[in-house]
């Protein structure tokens, strides 16, 4: 299952950096990720300071 960002995003576009596909995009109020993009890796999550990148 795809990761999604929850409302806990501080918006500080660390994710975005270590999606080694570029799923992830800056929103109006948090950060976004593509489910059709995301292949799953967790490497969102793994450099996350708060865990807002979770699985569906």
């Amino acid at each position: 299952m795809a990761y999604k960002i929850n409302e806990g995003c501080l918006s500080c576009g660390a994710c975005a950096g270590e999606c080694p596909v570029g799923a992830i995009s800056e929103g109006d109020a948090q950060y976004n990720i593509d489910a059709d993009a995301c292949i799953e890796c967790g490497a969102c999550a793994d450099v996350c300071p708060v865990g807002a990148p979770e699985q569906e």
